[in-house]
C-alpha cells in the first residue's frame, strides 16, 4: 500500500475512483462518474434509463458527497418522470429523479465543519433538484444532511426525510403549531400526512386524522386521538369541534371545503396541492407563475374575510432546524414511515410502474450495491 500512496491520485481499474492520499494513512476517494438513474425524456416508466457513466460534478465548498445505501420513492419522483414541472425540468434534461438518501460520507467541500468522511447520514433534495438521489453517488449542501441515528437502517432512514420535511414546512414553519393546540390531517395514512401525525402529536398538539381503513389502527398508535374512515364515516359530523391548523395532504375541493369549514377563526389551512407547478407548465413560467400567484392571493383574502383563516399552498423546504429535529424523533422512535417495498435500483421501473398502477400502495426503497 505504502509504494502505492507515492503517487497523489491513483485511478483504480475496477471502478470510476480516485484515491487522494495528502497524508499517510488517509485515503479520499475522488468520484468522477458511477451509476444513476437518468430521464432523458418525460413519460412512463420506460424513460428511466440506468447508466454507469454518469459523470460526478466537483464539490463546491458547501457541499458534501455521499455513497447511497437506500433511496426511496415518493409521488413527486413518478410525476416528474411523467413531466409533472416540464417548465422548470424541460431545459435542464437530461435529469437524475429522487429526493432522499441514506448513505455515507465519502467527501466534503472546504467550509462543511458538521459532517466527515466515513459518517452515515441521511437527507433530502429540495424538489427543485435536477440532480437527484437515484444514484450511486449522491451531492448535497451541508444543510440538508444530518448524522443518521444508528438504531435504524438506512432502509428505514431513505423513507423519512422529504416527507417530514414537507410535513414540519406546514405545521411548524407556517401553522407554528403549539403543545394543547388542535391539528387537522386529511390523509394521514400516506407518507407526508403520517409524518405530520407524528410530528403533531411530539408537538403535544391533539390530533384527528382521515384515511382509509386499514391505516386507523397505526395512526392511533402513533398517537392520534381520533382517525376516521373516510370511505365509510361522514368526515364533518365524525370530527367534532374546530381545530387550529388542517394540513390536508389530499387537496381537492372536497377536501379543501372540509377541512376550511372545521378551522376556528384564526387557523391555517395548508394543502400540498398548489398550482404553480401546473399553471407554468401549462402557460410557461412568465405566465404561469404570476397567474398562480394571482390564485393563491385571491383564496388567501377571500378565506380571510369569509372564514378569519389563513390559507396556504405548502412545498418542501430544506430546513436544518426541522431535519435535526426529524432525526432526534426518529432516533427516539417517534417518528418513522413504514417501509412496504425494498427493491434494488435495476427495478427503479417496476419500482415506479407499481406506484403508478397503485399496486404497492405504501413506501417504497430502493437499494444500492
Amino acid at each position: 500500500m505504502r509504494s502505492l500512496l507515492r503517487n497523489n491520485r491513483l485511478k483504480c481499474c475496477t471502478s470510476n475512483l480516485s484515491i487522494d492520499s495528502n497524508k499517510l494513512g488517509q485515503l479520499r476517494c475522488i468520484v468522477t462518474s458511477c451509476r444513476a438513474v437518468v430521464v432523458n425524456q418525460f413519460g412512463g416508466p420506460e424513460v428511466m434509463e440506468l447508466r454507469d457513466d454518469v459523470r460526478v460534478p466537483n464539490l463546491n465548498p458547501n457541499e458534501v458527497l455521499v455513497r447511497a445505501r437506500a433511496v426511496s420513492v415518493n409521488p413527486l419522483d413518478t410525476r416528474m418522470r411523467a413531466g409533472y414541472g416540464r417548465s422548470i425540468f424541460q431545459p435542464l434534461l437530461p435529469i437524475i429523479l429522487g429526493r432522499d438518501v441514506s448513505g455515507e460520507v465519502v467527501d466534503v467541500g472546504g467550509s462543511v465543519r458538521s459532517l466527515r468522511v466515513g459518517q452515515e447520514v441521511f437527507g433530502a433534495l429540495h424538489p427543485t433538484a435536477a440532480r437527484g438521489t437515484y444514484a450511486d453517488y449522491v451531492i448535497l449542501s451541508e444543510d440538508k444532511l444530518v448524522p443518521k441515528p444508528p438504531s435504524i437502517s438506512h432502509v428505514e432512514a431513505s423513507a423519512i426525510p422529504f416527507a417530514a420535511l414537507t410535513a414540519w414546512r406546514a405545521l411548524k414553519s407556517t401553522a407554528r403549531i403549539t403543545k394543547g393546540q388542535r391539528v387537522l390531517v386529511i390523509g394521514g395514512g400516506g407518507a407526508v400526512g403520517f409524518s405530520a401525525v407524528q410530528l403533531a402529536v411530539a408537538a403535544g398538539c391533539h390530533v384527528s386524522t382521515t384515511c382509509a381503513v386499514e391505516s386507523i389502527d397505526r395512526l392511533l398508535a402513533a398517537g392520534a386521538e381520533q382517525a376516521v374512515d373516510y370511505t365509510s364515516e361522514d368526515v364533518e359530523v365524525s370530527l367534532q369541534g374546530h381545530f387550529d391548523a388542517a394540513l390536508d395532504t389530499i387537496g381537492v375541493a372536497e377536501t379543501e371545503r372540509v377541512a376550511i369549514s372545521l378551522l376556528k377563526r384564526g387557523g391555517h389551512y395548508m394543502t400540498l396541492q398548489g398550482e404553480t407547478a401546473s399553471l407554468s407548465d401549462r402557460y410557461g413560467v412568465a405566465i404561469g407563475l404570476p397567474m398562480a400567484t394571482a390564485i393563491l392571493v385571491k383564496k388567501q383574502l377571500e378565506y380571510r374575510y369569509s372564514h378569519g383563516i389563513e390559507y396556504w399552498w405548502t412545498y418542501m423546504r430544506a430546513d436544518p432546524e426541522g431535519l435535526h429535529e426529524i432525526r432526534r424523533l426518529s432516533e427516539a422512535g417517534k417518528l418513522k414511515i413504514p417501509v412496504e417495498k425494498v427493491l434494488p435500483i435495476t427495478q427503479v421501473r417496476e419500482a415506479h410502474e407499481a406506484k403508478d398502477q397503485r399496486k404497492i400502495i405504501g413506501k417504497v426503497v430502493l437499494e444500492l450495491d
